[in-house]
């Protein structure tokens, strides 16, 4: 995709958010920045392939990884690994529970996982056959609200184990990453397709060309504002209110042609964004001034 084509994206995807949550107001082009402050972190041999990030109960950051591990990292880098059982095999993304638990998705599984702060495990399988289960939040409701990558569903499950799923309109679309938006309904990524959608928490779906290609990870960063990962861009990107687009380029390649590949990126306990680099095998913090 060239300047121009990728301009002519970003502006239907602000004019659709603005159209739909009055969340923004197309004013400028976007803004390519340098990283204002981005610090990486390596994660050891056996817990590579990082993919989903979120901030716990206890303070720290959990993430998942490849093919079966559950991380645990502080602020300052210090890295725990937590094999997870055959029935939760192939964590995706991950997300602090209402019920003081961490709950993951596991794509080879087609279950939901949840895992205490001390490392113990439970699984849910996911009824559908091979639903895919990619990304996890929780939502207003304090249900765990998560998409269907293979099934082209949202899920809605109690912390009880209850599950509820509704169909995306557009087939094939390969939801990924999800998040509750500033407006109080459910935003994720279709990747496949370069859509946006909301998911109300009645279980009613609306979608929205975007201006990304091949959007990802997505979450409310704690500016108030939307911030997304482009793992094909090997960068991260921030919406801000005011309609203003900044991309953050990630300072290493990580030696493959996408780059590091930015996936799961979620709010930390320290005011910053903590992401995963899927190639580039580490974890990545940037400030969100």
């Amino acid at each position: 995709m060239n300047r121009t084509e990728w301009r002519s994206h970003l502006t239907a995807l602000l004019t659709a958010i603005v159209a739909c949550v009055g969340l923004l107001s197309l004013s400028s082009a976007p803004a390519w920045a340098a990283a204002g402050t981005i610090t990486e972190f390596n994660v050891p041999t056996g817990s590579g392939d990082p993919f989903g990030i979120t901030a716990g109960p206890d303070g720290n950051l959990w993430f998942t990884a490849g093919p079966d591990i559950i991380g645990r990292i502080t602020t300052n880098g210090s890295v725990t690994g937590f094999p997870a059982p055959p029935a939760l095999d192939g964590p995706q993304f991950i997300t602090a529970g209402p019920d003081g638990n961490l709950w993951f998705t596991a794509f080879q599984g087609n279950a939901i996982g949840r895992i205490t702060t001390a490392g113990s495990f439970t699984a849910f399988p996911i009824p559908t056959a091979s639903s895919g289960p990619q990304g996890i939040t929780v939502g207003p409701d304090g249900n765990l609200w998560f998409t269907e990558r293979a099934g082209n569903q949202i899920g809605r499950l109690t912390t009880s184990g209850s599950l509820t799923e509704f169909l995306i309109p557009t087939p094939s679309s390969l939801p990924e990453g999800i998040t509750v938006g500033p407006d109080g309904n459910l935003w994720f990524t279709e990747f496949n397709v370069d859509k946006i959608g909301r998911i109300t928490t009645a279980g009613l779906v609306t979608e929205f060309p975007v201006a990304l290609s091949g959007p990802f990870g997505i979450t409310t960063g704690p500016d108030g504002n939307l911030w997304f990962t482009l793992s094909f861009g090997n960068r991260i990107e921030r919406l801000t209110a005011g309609g203003n687009d900044t991309v953050f380029p990630l300072p290493t390649r990580c030696g493959h042609k996408f780059g590091c590949e930015p996936l799961g990126i979620a709010a930390g306990p320290d005011g910053n964004l903590w992401f995963t680099e899927s190639q580039g095998n580490k974890i990545g913090r940037i400030t969100t001034q």
